[in-house]
């Protein structure tokens, strides 16, 4: 087992790193945050769950040999921090994803529920989530984990669309999961969602208020709880791979149709300009953080993790997972028998 620190000091900042689609940077972004955030006397674990496309350990020089967080999904491994490797940067460590064992993307409840445990008691400064592109739902859960998590985005029509979409599906299944399994008003969520059109009507959030009221006025209080948390989300978004102020103008969009559609807010906290040297890190399997740290990519780097270190942590929101009751049941049932953990 590799120690990276003491269990008196436990995950500081966990940050989900999400992306609308591929091929926007997001996995070189990832890395090349951690190696600053390193540089900056951090200790900073990356944990590759782009499950099923695992390649972070290809941007930080880390050989494809090492179990990964498919010895989890398999049940080879009981404990996340048993897979921590050095990257042979200080400080840096990384959880690999898991390419050499078939089936890892597909998660069951309780595999994504025990990541989700072991991801908080990861003992690091920062802990970094380099997610799969798309909206998926075990995505988006993971996504969901800390309400001011980074989405990496294009300066391009399709790119920003698809960071909206992710969004849009963040906001919905931060709301369903406010509300337990087979309730009422999970059904009006859904059906808020499949009915409304784009432009019109309520936002997201006035949905929500209208939902806390009715909730309320019944005595409950979930709905208050839901539209507290929709209103604590405030994603930080990256622009990467800029070409100048019209590209800047067409990432502003993001901002324009989220607050129009959905109500929430954001906060852009790096621009980056396109660098040609950047496609030559990958090649040479380097962050040009670590190689060049004067480029113009690492200098947009540098000012998200400025951002990113000033910020406080938020604490993440309390969100059900479908049957968590009964599953928690399950695993306590388990743990106290003495049978091996789920």
């Amino acid at each position: 087992m590799l120690f990276i620190g003491t269990k008196e000091a436990a995950v500081g900042v966990l940050i989900p790193i999400g992306s609308g689609k591929g091929g926007v940077g997001k996995t070189v972004f990832t890395a090349n945050l951690g190696a600053v955030l390193a540089s900056y006397g951090k200790t900073v674990v990356l944990v590759d769950l782009d499950l099923g496309g695992a390649n972070l350990h290809t941007c930080l020089g880390v050989r494809n040999k090492h179990p990964g967080v498919g010895s989890i999904v398999w049940k080879k491994e009981k404990r996340l921090e048993n897979l921590v490797v050095p990257t042979g940067i200080d400080r840096l460590f990384l959880v690999p994803g898991d390419n050499l064992l078939p089936g890892t993307a597909n998660l069951d409840f309780f595999t994504k529920r025990r990541i989700m445990k072991e991801l908080l008691e990861l003992t690091a400064d920062y802990v970094l989530l380099d997610l799969g592109a798309g909206a998926s739902y075990n995505v988006i859960d993971f996504w969901l984990m800390a309400p001011d998590s980074v989405v990496v985005t294009a300066p391009e029509i399709p790119a920003v669309l698809n960071a909206y979409s992710f969004l849009k599906t963040a906001a919905f299944r931060l709301l369903f999961r406010s509300f337990g399994k087979g309730s009422a008003e999970r059904e009006r969520i859904v059906e808020f969602v499949v009915n409304r059109t784009e432009g019109q009507g309520d936002t997201f959030l006035a949905f929500a208020e209208g939902l806390a009221r009715e909730d309320a006025e019944r005595g409950g209080t979930k709905g208050a709880k839901a539209l507290e948390e929709l209103g604590r989300l405030r994603p930080r978004v990256v622009v990467n791979m800029g070409n100048g102020q019209d590209d800047a103008t067409i990432a502003q969009r993001l901002r324009e149709i989220s607050a129009r559609n959905l109500g929430i807010g954001m906060e852009y906290i790096s621009y980056i300009m396109r660098d040609p040297y950047v496609s030559a890190s990958v090649s040479d399997r380097a962050p040009l953080a670590v190689t060049a740290p004067e480029a113009s990519f690492v200098r947009g780097v540098r000012a998200a993790a400025d951002r990113i270190a000033r910020a406080p942590s938020a604490p993440a929101p309390g969100l059900e997972l479908d049957d968590e009751d009964l599953f928690s049941m399950i695993e306590k049932a388990f743990d106290e028998d003495g049978s091996p953990t789920l």
